[in-house]
């Protein structure tokens, strides 16, 4: 199976030149001495993909009704004479001083109920009214104006939607909250049916009664933070549908915003957002608070891709070195910047684009790095920028071309919320770090896998990754079943099929949904303590997790040798119906990991991209109908061979049998197409 490949590649924007090569730039934040001089350097880059306006709504709007276009106008121009394409902001990402001054009500209340002001970015409760209707006045006119100008190839609304904000609780979110429970469960009996309030006397006889779950004295009420949860999600693509609709009254050009596909955001469902967006979009900056944060950039940029259900993405914004909101920044080394964004771009996206043009002088970002640093164009960092927009213009053949992947792997932001919520089993279980974990071990073992939303269609997938799915329905539990029943391959890790979508747990014995399919019953839970270590009994160990679990036609592929449940089988494998289904039920450590997916792997006959591909030397195949392009990066400190041959597009080299890929390189080979 290839569910990857595609017909004729075709680019998701429209530009006069392959690939998107470009930035943020904040022309509002210099003197316009500087703004000709910035269009020529960009050009000097190969920049051809420019977003503005995105935090222009103080200088569009000076005060309340009074419009000023002028050096927007001026700036478009300008761009537009240099031949670099448009992502025009909408600029309501930040509201103006005036806005909040004399509609403090706009002002967003956080969870212990305090008020927080203007002075950094967002401030507003994304359910206000008063918020909205002036964000649409905004909008409105920037739409009219420019909606049918030629240099405009993409309108970008607000920026990073809900970074900040995503979660108000103030009493207009409130009222906004009960009208979305309303129409989500008609009756207050069905709300106190799905929100189990008949413990602690929770029952509510109104729906006047419900507010935000701001701070309590106890533990919340997990299906009210839930669905506030949910509410939240929606409250902010309803801002997004807003600022759309009226850009798609005046234009025909695409409508994207940016999303935040990182380790530290995760307060919006992006599935749920993606059928409102012409273009998938995403933000991603290397957390240095992970482990391994390059591995996090391949996950990141999977997760964009399966958004953009395998289509190509654009990379809005990422960094040309350090941060600035981190607790330690360290700038990128030699190379690191070329091998981040090519493998964003190996990863299905079609652009490559940073914050921002020019290093800002003031402000909170000022030590925030770009593509034009405050030390100019005489320095190191100038010219790698320069060689990286060279080499990302040589990739223009690969646009269109989609990512080859015949392993899915399900993500689940409503897990994500549940599992980190309060009144746990284990406060150490993190979801996102077991996600991480098993996706580490997939990525080590050169195989690439496709993101998808619980529910979705299964049956063109040799394997199906299902890490510590705790929250999911009759529905799509139902979907991963039937594709093991059918014949599919599955990996299942502990803490999954606990709970139905209102966290609702089932009985009768864990993991609940799988419990048949996986050939096992788990009777308790049996978390370990943070240092707790277990021996297994295939050598290797285990930490975290245990469950008291007896074989119900499972395999014991490891056993516990001591801790709780001494003996008990740690993983397990179990053949139902035609196809073959893994659980593990512990977190296991690296190697032990690595084993059981590997096991995995080669049962549903999952080959690696190629023989040679591991953790530090990652490979990614992009192909079409008629072209295949392997990347090829080299994370490791020393050169490594490959066996491939073809045209090697960087450094414009033919390759017969061999390819030698120096330390911290970047390859991409045009592969040859056999008849």
């Amino acid at each position: 199976m290839n569910s990857s490949l595609a017909g004729q590649p075709r680019p998701i924007i429209e530009l006069d030149s392959g690939m998107a090569f470009g930035c943020d730039y904040n022309p509002e934040q210099w003197d316009p001495a500087v703004w000709a001089q910035d269009a020529t350097a960009m050009q000097q880059a190969g920049v051809n993909f420019v977003a503005i306006n995105i935090f222009g709504w103080s200088h569009l709007e000076p005060r309340e009704g009074e419009y000023d276009f002028s050096n927007l106008d001026a700036i478009i121009e300008l761009l537009h004479e240099h031949g670099i394409r448009i992502n025009l902001a909408t600029a309501t990402a930040s509201p103006p001083p005036w806005l909040t001054t004399t509609y403090p009500q706009v002002l967003p209340v956080v969870e212990d109920g305090t008020k927080r002001y203007p002075g950094g970015r967002q401030a507003f409760c994304p359910s206000s009214p008063i918020y909205r209707h002036h964000a649409a006045l905004l909008v409105e006119k920037v739409a009219q104006r420019y909606g049918n100008h030629p240099a405009v190839a993409l309108w970008h609304v607000s920026n990073e939607i809900g970074c900040h904000n995503a979660h108000c609780y103030c009493e207009t979110s409130s009222i906004a909250f009960r009208a979305w429970l309303m129409e989500r469960y008609e009756s207050i009996e069905n709300l106190n049916a799905a929100w189990g309030t008949d413990f602690w006397s929770q029952r509510v006889s109104d729906w006047s009664e419900i507010f935000t779950p701001r701070l309590t004295l106890s533990s919340r009420n997990p299906g009210q933070s839930m669905d506030f949860r949910r509410f939240s999600s929606d409250a902010l693509l309803e801002n997004y549908r807003l600022e759309a609709d009226i850009i798609r009254r005046h234009s025909d050009v695409p409508v994207t915003t940016n999303f935040m596909v990182t380790a530290h955001i995760r307060n919006m469902d992006y599935f749920s957002w993606t059928a409102d967006m012409d273009i998938i979009a995403n933000d991603h900056y290397l957390d240095h608070r992970l482990g391994e944060p390059t591995t996090e950039l391949s996950f990141a940029a999977d997760l964009t891709r399966g958004l953009a259900k395998n289509d190509p993405w654009i990379l809005m914004e990422h960094s040309t070195g350090s941060v600035n909101w981190q607790p330690h920044n360290p700038a990128k080394t030699p190379g690191e910047m070329m091998r981040n964004s090519l493998a964003h771009v190996a990863r299905g996206a079609d652009g490559v684009c940073f914050f921002q043009w020019r290093a800002s002088l003031q402000g909170s970002e000022k030590f925030h790095s770009a593509l034009m640093p405050h030390a100019g164009e005489d320095s190191e960092l100038w010219r790698d920028v320069v060689a990286l927009g060279k080499t990302v213009a040589s990739l223009a053949e690969v646009v269109g071309t989609r990512v080859e992947s015949t392993v899915a792997f399900i993500f689940s932001w409503e897990s994500w919320w549940a599992v980190d919520a309060e009144t746990r089993p284990s406060e150490s279980v993190s979801y996102l770090e077991q996600a991480h974990a098993i996706y580490a071990a997939i990525h080590a073992l050169g195989t690439t896998v496709t993101m998808v939303a619980p529910g979705s269609d299964l049956s063109g997938y040799d394997l199906v990754i299902v890490p510590t799915l705790y929250m999911v329905s009759d529905d799509h539990a139902g979907v991963i079943n039937d594709y093991v029943g059918n014949g599919g391959h599955a990996v299942i890790t502990f803490y999954s099929g606990i709970v139905d979508e209102e966290d609702r747990v089932r009985t009768g014995g864990y993991p609940g949904a799988f419990r048949e399919m996986l050939g096992i019953r788990t009777e308790e839970f049996s978390p370990l303590l943070p240092d707790q270590v277990l021996e297994l009994s295939d050598g290797r160990t285990s930490s975290l997790w245990t469950e008291r679990t007896t074989l119900q036609g499972a395999t014991a592929v490891s056993s516990y040798v001591d801790g709780p449940m001494p003996g008990g089988p740690a993983v397990t494998c179990h053949e139902f119906g035609q196809g073959r289904a893994w659980y593990i039920g512990t977190a296991l450590d690296q190697d032990g990991l690595l084993n059981v997916v590997r096991t995995a792997l080669e049962s549903a006959g999952v080959k690696p991209v190629a023989a040679e591909a591991d953790a530090s030397l990652e490979m990614v195949r992009r192909s079409a109908a008629n072209a295949s392009f392997l990347f090829v990066i080299n994370h490791g400190q020393q050169d490594r061979s490959l066996s491939t041959a073809g045209y090697e597009i960087i450094t414009e080299t033919t390759v017969s049998q061999s390819l030698i890929v120096p330390a911290g390189s970047v390859r991409v080979i045009r592969e040859e197409i056999l008849p």
